[in-house]
């Protein structure tokens, strides 16, 4: 390699050794091998705060530390850090054979799962999840999302602290672990997105500062501590590489990229436009989707990402079923026509005055494509920041857990599942740590005052304490308990999961139509969803009463002759429809005028 190009950073196996390269603001950098006895090389500087070194004989398995103003550090480009993220960083090399190629599959047609490694599976590793992959393909999942697994401290966690982004967490297993639980996954038909966290690092473990200052602002700061500065070409290099490093190495078929609302970046191009280009141009086009509060369609129509998620449609279903009011729920009214709202315009905040921030938030959804938006009725942190984790299914019963369930599948929007959904699982999703001990009992009093009186959603503890997220009893009451999908209640709601991807993935309407051809309506507490291609039309109606409305009250006589029940919510079909019930009905033009006036 030319001494006047930037060198690939970390550690690679070269014929005859191992080339050592990292960036630094230091003066003189080193590599110390932790051989017995220990040995340390200089390395040399190549210009613009790089360095590098070749050692020979050095193999794979090596365990090396980098040595900047003589002070050991792990290396943030550890491809493996098997002592964890404050020990040395490990040479390792793959000749892991890729036997399956991804599915191309147009985000149109996916159903994304999400899954956190660790609870996913009791064993909580790569492995374990690698074989529950089959049931997950046969429910009709055509996705799985991974939650962050770059190394973080510690043996458990969600993963939004991670500090070292090339390193697989060593709990979930190796490197090639991961490798082929991707590979096992596009066996299968599945594709795999993973969860990256570009907004900034944990507290524990993150050693960037101390080879550069300059990765960092120093007048800006975000929720989780100093900004990234995105101006700085190493730090820009590291996220592109990482990107890179995860879409090709791993063939992840996209990334779910964290926070983005946090990411402050004024250069010419903005390094989320970067990302996508990154990401679209490669073979197949991988996705970038991005978790950003502000509803910004440029994002999409500017930016050149893929989809959003789309969290208004979430707390305005939350909202309307449970009547929570407090904290971010403030800004939404419990209202059935609030839900039709949110589906009709993509998300409800369209550039209006934010009641909690006072500031305008979002812009109109109208040129996104349905795809482009991610609903879900559930998810990591809607679940998990919660005081006790509970899911929707612990808050309303499973009447309007599942008919709320078949209007997420029935929307044209890419739906997206968290773990354990489909069968209503009883586990809890609690917001878990493994910090050391000092950093642990702050997160844990924080953790503890945040919830005091509930503030954040208003309900009554009843002499709980709150589970403490150090404790690794609140790790594993978050386990999911396969064998209770067994058990009937739960066995009714993982048929009409089942039966609801089935429809959307077989049914011509639900199939081909998008948001053109997508008209809500709210008749009282009766919610009309109307999806048409030409003259065939598909109608989903819910209840929200308390008590059972006769379809004839809902449906004119002459509309309802021509309707055909295709499924419904409580698996049975009636012309009446109980608490929560949803079904779907299949017609012809006889049903279009509909939502025009009152039925």
């Amino acid at each position: 390699m030319s001494h006047s190009s930037k060198p690939e950073l970390g550690a690679h196996l070269d014929p005859g050794g191992v080339r050592f390269a990292a960036f630094t603001q230091a003066r003189a950098c080193a590599v110390e091998l932790c051989d017995e006895p220990p040995r340390t090389l200089q390395m040399q500087a190549l210009g613009g705060g790089y360095f590098e070194v070749f050692a020979r004989d050095v193999t794979e398995g090596a365990d090396y530390w980098f040595v900047i103003d003589g002070k050991r550090l792990p290396d943030p480009y550890a491809r493996a850090l098997p002592r964890g993220v404050h020990g040395p960083a490990r040479v390792v090399a793959s000749d892991f054979v890729f036997q399956h190629a991804p599915p191309e599959r147009p985000l149109a047609q996916q159903v994304i799962y999400e899954l956190h490694v660790g609870t996913f599976t009791s064993e909580g590793t790569f492995a374990a999840a690698r074989r529950r992959l089959p049931a997950l393909a046969e429910l009709g999942i055509t996705t799985i999302e991974l939650m962050p697994v770059a190394a973080f401290a510690g043996t458990r966690g969600w993963g939004y602290d991670g500090v070292a982004p090339f390193a697989p967490h060593e709990s979930y297993g190796s490197p090639d672990d991961l490798r082929e639980l991707v590979d096992a996954a596009h066996g299968l038909g599945l594709s795999v997105l993973l969860d990256v966290v570009y907004n900034h690092f944990g507290p524990s473990g993150n050693y960037l500062g101390a080879y550069s200052s300059r990765y960092f602002r120093e007048d800006s700061s975000n929720p989780w501590g100093q900004a990234l500065d995105f101006t700085e070409p190493a730090l820009r290099r590291l996220v592109l590489d990482n990107a890179r490093y995860w879409l090709e190495s791993f063939r992840f078929d996209g990334l779910r990229l964290d926070a983005t609302h946090a990411i402050v970046d004024p250069s010419p191009v903005h390094i989320l436009s970067e990302i996508a280009r990154l990401a679209h141009g490669m073979s197949p086009p991988r996705l970038a989707l991005a978790e950003d509060e502000r509803n910004f369609a440029e994002l999409v129509s500017v930016a050149g990402l893929d989809g959003l998620w789309a969290d208004d449609f979430h707390h305005q279903v939350r909202v309307t079923l449970t009547g929570e009011r407090s904290g971010y729920y403030q800004a939404y009214e419990r209202s059935v026509q609030g839900i039709a709202d949110a589906i009709n315009r993509g998300w409800l905040y369209t550039g209006q005055r934010h009641p909690i921030s006072g500031q305008a938030r979002g812009s109109s959804a109208d040129a996104l494509p349905a795809e482009a938006l991610l609903y879900c009725i559930q998810n990591h942190d809607q679940v998990g920041n919660r005081a006790f984790g509970d899911r929707l299914s612990a808050r309303v019963s499973l009447d309007y857990f599942r008919g709320v369930s078949l209007l997420l599948l029935f929307l044209p929007m890419t739906p997206l599942l968290f773990m354990g959904q489909e069968w209503a699982a009883s586990s809890p999703f609690l917001y878990f740590t493994d910090h050391e001990p000092e950093l642990g009992r702050l997160v844990t009093e924080g953790r503890r005052r945040e919830f005091s009186g509930f503030e954040e959603f208003a309900e009554p503890l009843d002499g709980r304490a709150v589970p403490d997220p150090q404790s690794a009893a609140t790790f594993r009451a978050s386990k999911l308990q396969w064998s209770e999908r067994e058990r009937p209640a739960h066995r009714q709601t993982l048929d009409l999961y089942r039966a609801a991807l089935d429809l959307r993935r077989r049914d011509p309407v639900l199939k081909r139509s998008g948001r053109e051809q997508l008209l809500a309506h709210a008749s009282g507490k009766v919610l009309l969803v109307n999806r048409w291609l030409d003259n065939d039309r598909r109608l989903l109606i819910m209840s929200f009463h308390h008590e059972d409305v006769a379809l004839s009250q809902i449906l004119p006589s002459a509309r309802l002759r021509d309707a055909r029940p295709l499924l419904s919510s409580s698996g049975s079909v009636g012309d009446t429809l109980r608490p929560g019930d949803a079904m779907v009905l299949s017609g012809t033009g006889n049903l279009a005028g509909l939502l025009e006036g009152n039925p």
